[in-house]
């Protein structure tokens, strides 16, 4: 699990997050290869911070932007950007303050379960809020995903039907 060190490293930083995307999609079954790790945070300014530290120290810097431009990872950088695409020294990182079909960070933090790797607890969006949240991306490989993630839904309510 390549995202299994950012979030442990996260968590022990104290920052408050909702682990959103592909990778929640796993951690609900789904068998789509995914190569980043997508974090819906909290932007009070203290978590803000702390996210920046993190960040910082992991030489967090703009994907797809060329190295060696201006770029200053800090919770100013974090507030004025709602989305930030990140390549990092442990992966590849999305952060965000909201979730498109979802909310902001309260009403993902609302649609979370609680989850663990390794003995690290953390929250995933839920499978119906992730399953909103792809169809409010919008995007291609979101809506190719919404088969797979609404099979899985329905198979989970039949199953929880039948208790």
């Amino acid at each position: 699990m390549l995202y299994r060190s950012q979030i442990e490293t996260l968590v022990a930083a104290e920052v408050r997050f909702v682990v959103i995307g592909g990778v929640a999609a796993n951690l609900h079954g789904s068998a789509r290869a995914t190569f980043d790790l997508d974090i819906c945070y909290d932007p009070a300014m203290k978590n803000r911070e702390r996210l920046a530290a993190m960040l910082k120290c992991w030489n967090a810097y703009l994907r797809g932007v060329e190295p060696g431009l201006p770029f200053t990872m800090d919770a100013r950088t974090l507030a004025a950007s709602h989305v930030l695409t990140l390549t990092t020294a442990l992966g590849d990182l999305d952060v965000m303050d909201s979730v498109s079909g979802v909310g902001d960070f309260s009403d993902v933090l609302a649609h979370s379960v609680p989850m663990e790797i390794g003995g690290t607890r953390f929250q995933v969006l839920d499978l119906p809020a992730l399953v909103a949240g792809k169809r409010g991306a919008g995007r291609p490989r979101d809506r190719n995903q919404l088969p797979e993630l609404e099979a899985l839904l329905e198979t989970r309510e039949r199953g929880q039907r039948k208790s």
